[in-house]
């Protein structure tokens, strides 16, 4: 009996091996590891398509958003960059003149000034200058603003009086031709300019770089740009219409 039971316990395993606690570890982790391998390439193509889908709506939302017609619709103010000059006999009254180029004698804004210059040079020492223009004429509403042709004037929030539009004329034109090749500075021009001789003053000037800003139909102004190495002097001059 006990050689029997022997061939038995050494016959059986062989003809009907069992599994093992090692065998079903083994198993058990392969389909673990076939099933996630298989849930990851089911879900990446997915997620890359759904990153799409959303790179897609933001653009189309970025698109719809740049052409959208409440832009076009809201006016924003134009900015440019023009040349503005300052100048005026010592005893005369002060002229305000706008290039949009340096080398041109023929000024796009040319504006006489009825405050003495030794009056806004006062008001420029303590470094704040704003001069507004107003009109409130109804017959010069439909007009081009450049093209009203008087003002009324207050600097620094008191009325000083008017403004009225010139045309250059040859000694405004002879003087911005001897400043062409200049773009930021301030002086005097001496006494006895142009070829006849016909100033009996000196001129004093303050030329710079101005910030034009066009805010509407109805208002412009212009404000001083100082250069980096001089002290901050602000300089502005609006022109308002009211309706």
């Amino acid at each position: 009996m006990t050689k029997i039971d022997a061939l038995r316990r050494f016959f059986l395993p062989c003809l009907f091996p069992t599994t093992t606690a090692s065998d079903a570890t083994q198993t058990t982790p392969l389909k673990k590891r076939l099933s996630t391998s298989l849930r990851d390439d089911l879900d990446e193509p997915s997620t890359t398509t759904n990153t799409n889908q959303d790179d897609q709506n933001q653009n189309q939302d970025q698109d719809q958003e740049s052409n959208s017609p409440e832009d076009s619709v809201t006016s924003r103010p134009s900015k440019s960059m023009v040349i503005g000059t300052i100048f005026g006999q010592r005893r005369g009254h002060v002229w305000f003149c706008v290039q949009h180029q340096r080398q041109s004698t023929k000024p796009s804004l040319l504006l006489e000034l009825s405050i003495p210059t030794h009056q806004l040079v006062q008001e420029m020492r303590c470094g704040l200058v704003r001069i507004a223009l107003e009109c409130a004429r109804p017959e010069l509403c439909s007009c081009p603003l450049r093209s009203v042709p008087v003002w009324i004037m207050y600097c620094n929030g008191r009325k000083v009086g008017f403004a009225i539009r010139r045309k250059a004329s040859g000694q405004n034109r002879l003087m911005l031709k001897t400043m062409e090749s200049m773009t930021v500075g301030a002086g005097v021009i001496p006494a006895g300019f142009g070829p006849s001789g016909s100033e009996a003053e000196e001129v004093m000037y303050m030329r710079a770089n101005y910030e034009h800003v066009i805010g509407s139909a109805d208002s412009e102004s212009f404000h001083l740009i100082n250069p980096d190495e001089y002290p901050g002097q602000e300089f502005s001059v609006f022109l308002l219409r009211s309706r």
